[in-house]
C-alpha cells in the first residue's frame, strides 16, 4: 500500500481552476473561424515560411534547428513539427506558442477573422467550470495511478506490460499506470488535495453504495488506460483486471459530465498525430477491438483507435469520417470477429455517401494487432492491415452465408436482401451504385445460360459447368491497358505513375504535360489519361481526391492488373519519393524533379526534330542530341534520382 507520505509526494500542488468567461464554443463556430483564416498567415507572424510545393516550410518555433522540419498546410488547415512531434491547428498553435488557454485563443483569432464571439451563458459558465474541476481531479488521478505503476504494488502490472512487450519508455507515453487493491488509496490521495468525494463520485473515479455509506474506490488491482476526448483532456479511465478469475476483465468508467461512451474513442488524439507527422492523405484509421491493440498498433506508426467496448455508434463514425473518408474496421478472422464485420455494417448502411465509407481487415489465425506485433514485427502488421476488403465486398459475402444457395427459392430470397441493403442506403445515389454492384456480383455467382461463353463456361456432360466470373466493368481503354502488360514497363515510368496514384495532388502542377506526355512511357499512356480526367474532374466539383479513391477508380476501369504491374516495376527504380518514410514535401519535390526530367527530354525530342529542318544548325543538332541521351540515361540507368541529374 502506498503511505500518504508518498502518496503527497507523487501529486502536483492542489489545481486551480483554469476556467475563463462562459462562453461556449460550438463545432459550426470553429470550424468557421479557421475557415477564413490561412494557417500560414497566423502562424507566417512568428515563423518564417517558405513555400514549398503546396505547402509552406520553416524553422521550427519548439526546437533549436538548422535545417528546417516545420511545415504547414494551408489546404488541410494544419502545422506539423517533425523536430518535436506537435501537431495541430491555429487555435492549439496559439496555445503553445503564445500559452493562451484554449477560449483566448479563440477571442484572439475571432477578432482577427472579424467574428463575433458566441454570448456568454451563465448556465454553461456553471457548467464548464465544474467540468473543468472534475478534468482537474482526472489529470491528478492519472499521474496517481502512473506513479503506482512503478511501485511495489504494481509488480504484476509491470510483469504484464513486459510479457505484452510494452517497455517502460513507452508506459509515459501511453499514460499507464496501476490501481492497487486497496478500496480508499485514489480517494484519500485526492481528497488529501482538496477534493470532494460528490465530486470524485460524478467523474467516475469512486462508487456510491446504493444502501448509503462511504464511497470506495471504483478501479482496484487493474491495469490503468486513460481514455482521453478528441481535444486530449483525460475524461475517464478503463482498467484491465490482473487477476483472472475477476468477473469483468475490462472495466470503463460510467457515463459522466465529461465521459460519454458512445461519442469517444480511445487512441484518438495520438492517432491524429500519426496521421499529421505523415501528411498522407491515403492512409486511413483504423478500428481495432482493445485497447492494447490500440497501443500495438500505434506503437507500429500505425493510427488507430478503439470504441468503448460497444460496437460503433453513429457519433464515433462522424469522429472516424472527420478524419478519414474510408476508415479501417480490423476484425478477427474467426466466426467472432466476422459477425461483428456484420454487425458494423448494419450499422454504417444508412449512413454511407459518397467520400464515407469503411473497409474491412479481417486478420486470419485468431491473432489481434498486439499479437502481431509481438511475434512478427511492425511490418508484418503493417502489411495485414494493409490487405482490407471493400465495404460491398463484405456486405455480399454477408448475404451470401445466410443460408445455402441451392435453390431458386434461397438465390431469390438472397437477391431479395441485397437490393433492401442498398435501399438502406440514404444517399440515393450511392444506393442505385450499391445495388448495381451487388446485382453484378450476384450475376457473376450465378450467371444464366444467356451470360454464358466459352470463355466463361464449358459444357461437360451435357451440363453447363462455369468458369471464372467475369471482371466487372472492364472498358475499351481498361483492355487497351491490360493488352499493354506483354510490354516491359521502364521502372522510371512506372515510378512516376505509382508517385501519382499514391498522392494525386502531386500532378496538380503537371496535369497539362501528363495528358500531352504521359509518363515517358506508352504502355501507361491510357491509365495515365485516365488519371487526369479523374483529378480534373474531382478540382471542377471541389472535391478532394486520396489514394484510396484513384484505385477504386482505376480498377473499376479495368486498370487494377496495370496498376499491380506498375507496382512491381516501381519496385526496381530505387525511387526515393517512393520510399515509406519520405517526408511528403521532399518526396513531391523529388517526383517533380523526375518528371521535369521526361518532359525535357520530350522537349528535347521536338527541338531536335525542328534544327534537324533548318540548314546550318549542325552544332545545335549535336550539343541536343547529346543532352537528350544523357538524359535518357540517366532515366534508364535510375541515375535520374541523384541531385546533379535531376536539377
Amino acid at each position: 500500500m502506498v503511505s500518504e507520505t508518498l502518496t503527497s509526494r507523487c501529486l502536483p500542488s492542489p489545481p486551480f481552476p483554469r476556467y475563463r468567461g462562459a462562453v461556449r464554443f460550438d463545432d459550426r463556430f470553429l470550424e468557421e473561424l479557421k475557415a477564413r483564416l490561412r494557417p500560414s498567415d497566423v502562424i507566417g507572424r512568428s515563423v518564417k515560411l517558405k513555400r514549398q510545393g503546396r505547402e509552406f516550410v520553416g524553422l521550427s518555433p519548439f526546437t533549436k534547428e538548422k535545417s528546417p522540419s516545420f511545415f504547414v498546410n494551408d489546404d488541410k488547415g494544419f502545422f506539423h513539427d517533425f523536430s518535436s512531434g506537435k501537431h495541430g491547428d491555429v487555435i492549439s498553435f496559439l496555445q503553445e506558442t503564445e500559452r493562451l488557454s484554449f477560449p483566448e485563443a479563440v477571442e484572439r483569432l475571432a477578432a482577427e477573422a472579424g467574428m463575433q464571439m458566441p454570448a456568454e451563458d451563465p448556465q454553461a459558465a456553471e457548467r464548464e467550470q465544474r467540468r473543468q474541476g472534475l478534468t482537474d481531479w482526472m489529470d491528478l488521478a492519472q499521474k496517481w495511478f502512473a506513479a503506482n505503476l512503478r511501485r511495489s504494488a504494481g509488480k504484476m502490472a509491470r510483469e504484464v506490460l513486459e510479457i505484452r512487450g510494452l517497455p517502460e519508455d513507452q508506459w509515459e507515453r501511453f499514460g499507464l499506470g496501476y490501481a492497487p487493491e486497496t478500496r480508499g488509496g485514489l480517494k484519500d490521495a485526492l481528497v488529501q488535495r482538496g477534493a470532494r468525494p460528490a465530486e470524485l463520485v460524478e467523474a467516475g473515479l469512486l462508487i456510491a453504495p446504493e444502501g448509503g455509506g462511504h464511497p470506495y474506490d471504483r478501479f482496484r488491482d487493474r491495469l490503468m488506460f486513460p481514455i482521453l476526448d478528441a481535444r486530449g483532456r483525460i475524461v475517464s479511465f478503463g482498467g484491465r483486471a490482473m487477476n483472472p478469475d475477476d468477473r469483468a476483465k475490462y472495466l470503463n468508467g460510467p457515463e459522466s459530465p465529461l465521459f460519454h461512451k458512445g461519442s469517444t474513442l480511445y487512441g484518438l488524439p495520438e492517432a491524429r498525430r500519426i496521421l499529421g507527422a505523415e501528411s498522407r492523405s491515403d492512409r486511413a484509421i483504423v478500428v481495432v477491438e482493445g485497447y492494447m491493440d490500440v497501443i500495438a498498433c500505434q506503437r507500429a506508426g500505425i493510427p488507430a483507435v478503439a470504441p468503448m467496448g460497444t460496437a460503433l455508434t453513429e457519433e464515433q463514425m462522424a469522429l472516424l469520417w472527420r478524419v478519414s473518408s474510408e476508415p479501417v474496421l480490423c476484425f478477427d478472422g474467426d466466426g467472432a470477429g466476422q459477425r461483428a464485420a456484420y454487425r458494423s455494417i448494419e450499422r454504417a448502411l444508412p449512413l454511407l455517401k459518397s467520400g464515407r465509407s469503411f473497409r474491412f481487415a479481417l486478420l486470419e489465425g485468431g491473432q489481434d494487432p498486439d499479437d502481431i506485433l509481438r511475434e512478427k514485427g511492425a511490418p508484418a502488421l503493417r502489411q495485414a492491415l494493409d490487405d482490407t476488403r471493400p465495404f460491398a465486398e463484405v456486405l455480399f459475402k454477408r448475404e451470401a452465408e445466410v443460408e445455402t444457395l441451392d435453390t431458386p427459392e434461397r438465390r431469390a430470397g438472397m437477391k431479395g436482401r441485397l437490393r433492401q441493403a442498398a435501399a438502406s442506403i440514404q444517399d440515393k445515389d450511392l444506393a442505385e451504385q450499391y445495388r448495381r454492384e451487388l446485382f453484378d456480383r450476384f450475376d457473376a455467382l450465378f450467371p444464366t445460360r444467356s451470360q454464358a461463353s466459352p470463355s466463361r463456361g464449358q459444357s461437360v456432360g451435357g451440363r453447363w459447368k462455369p468458369g471464372p466470373p467475369p471482371k466487372l466493368s472492364q472498358t475499351a481503354e481498361g483492355a487497351q491497358a491490360m493488352h499493354s502488360l506483354s510490354r516491359s514497363i521502364e521502372p522510371v515510368a512506372a515510378a512516376l505513375a505509382h508517385g501519382a496514384i499514391d498522392d494525386p495532388e502531386r500532378m496538380d502542377d503537371y496535369l497539362e504535360a501528363i495528358s500531352a506526355h504521359g509518363f515517358g512511357e506508352p504502355a501507361l499512356d491510357g491509365l495515365a489519361h485516365a488519371l487526369v480526367r479523374l483529378r480534373f474532374a474531382h478540382q471542377e466539383n471541389g472535391q478532394t481526391l486520396d489514394s484510396a479513391a484513384v484505385r477504386r477508380h482505376l480498377a473499376n476501369s479495368g486498370h487494377d492488373a496495370l496498376v499491380r504491374e506498375v507496382e512491381k516495376a516501381a519496385a526496381k527504380s530505387g525511387a526515393p519519393f517512393l520510399a515509406a518514410n519520405a517526408p511528403l514535401a521532399e518526396a513531391r519535390t523529388r517526383w517533380s524533379q523526375a518528371f521535369d526530367a521526361l518532359t525535357r527530354v520530350a522537349a528535347l525530342e521536338d527541338a531536335l526534330v525542328s534544327a534537324r529542318a533548318v540548314p546550318g544548325q549542325d552544332e545545335a543538332f549535336r550539343r541536343l542530341k547529346a543532352e537528350r541521351d544523357a538524359l535518357r540515361r540517366a532515366i534508364k540507368a535510375g541515375t535520374i534520382w541523384e541531385d546533379d541529374a535531376a536539377s
